[in-house]
Parts: C-alpha cells; sequence; structure tokens
C-alpha cells in the first residue's frame, strides 16, 4: 500500500473528503459506491462493482453465449472488462475501460451497429467491428453493459435480441 501525503479531517458527522486528484486517479464519479474494509488499524476503501461480484457466473455466461452464437461476447462494469468469451479474451480480460468506452456506458444507450465502425473498447486498442450493446441497469443506476461484436459478420437483430435478454437477465439476477 503507498502513502498519498494527504492527512483529512473527520467532521462532526463523521464523513471525511476524498481528494478530487484521488478519485479521478481511481475513477470514482459522484454518486457511486465503495466499499469499506477494515484491517487491524487500517480503514480500506474500494470501489464497489455489483457486477464484478459475479466473477465466474458472467464469464461462464459469455461462453455459453459465444458457443452459441460465435461473435466475441463481453460484460462489463462501468470501469472494466469483468467477462469476454471469443478471440479477443486474451487482450480484453480484466482490462480497464477505455475513456470512450466509460462515455458510452454513462449515457445509457442501447445501441446496434450494423455497419463496421472503429471501436475503443480497452485505452489504444481499436478493432474494425459490428456490435450492440445494452446496459445493464439495476435499481436505476448504470451498472454496466452487455456487448456482442463480431470483426468478421454483421451484427443482425438476433444478436440485438439476445443482448437485451442477457442484459435485462443481469438486470433481475442483480437486483434480488
Amino acid at each position: 500500500m503507498k502513502t498519498t501525503g494527504v492527512v483529512r479531517r473527520i467532521d462532526e458527522l463523521g464523513r471525511i473528503v476524498i481528494p478530487k486528484e484521488i478519485r479521478k486517479t481511481m475513477r470514482i464519479r459522484d454518486g457511486e459506491n465503495v466499499e469499506i474494509y477494515v484491517d487491524h488499524d487500517q480503514i480500506i476503501l474500494r470501489k464497489y462493482s455489483l457486477v464484478k461480484r459475479l466473477g465466474d457466473f458472467a464469464q461462464d455466461f459469455t461462453d455459453s453465449m459465444h458457443s452459441f452464437l460465435k461473435h466475441n461476447v463481453i460484460i462489463t462494469d462501468n470501469d472494466s472488462i469483468i467477462a469476454v468469451s471469443g478471440s479477443l479474451k486474451k487482450d480484453f480480460q480484466n482490462k480497464e475501460l477505455s475513456e470512450k468506452m466509460i462515455n458510452l456506458i454513462t449515457r445509457r444507450e442501447n445501441i446496434l451497429e450494423k455497419h463496421k465502425k472503429t471501436l475503443e473498447i480497452v485505452q489504444d486498442k481499436e478493432i474494425e467491428c459490428t456490435y450492440v450493446m445494452k446496459p445493464i441497469i439495476v435499481n436505476g443506476d448504470m451498472m454496466g453493459m452487455v456487448i456482442i461484436l463480431s470483426t468478421d459478420d454483421k451484427i443482425t437483430e438476433l444478436e440485438e435480441k439476445i443482448a437485451l435478454i442477457a442484459a435485462n437477465f443481469f438486470n433481475k439476477y442483480l437486483s434480488e
């Protein structure tokens, strides 16, 4: 663990302010949740990701979708790739999302791109592909995205429906 040299006072309500520089470095945005851990005499704050807790389940889910679709399948939280199956797995597994992807996720858009377009999912890694993206929204909060993409074939309405089903499944699964 490295020190930041920052000292903060706890106010009368027990609150402390996390400095803007640290929030920016850790990609913690206003309104996001953090987990609090205690280790002996230390308090540890960690970004909270409900989707990341899915771990192996999310990977099994993308593997199953890939075996049927034969396209790359990606599940993200708001900052990083949680699970990926297909030819892009080694390039994308457990990587942080690019700022462009984070902005797409923040807008909560449903996207279907039937014609090849350049997409930067992780920083400095652009690919030409067709894709569909469906948001994972739990109790009104944006939690991540289900992405199906292909560098060879066109993505169709079938993949769009499957991505929607997957996103809705995660919406329900995570809200319970």
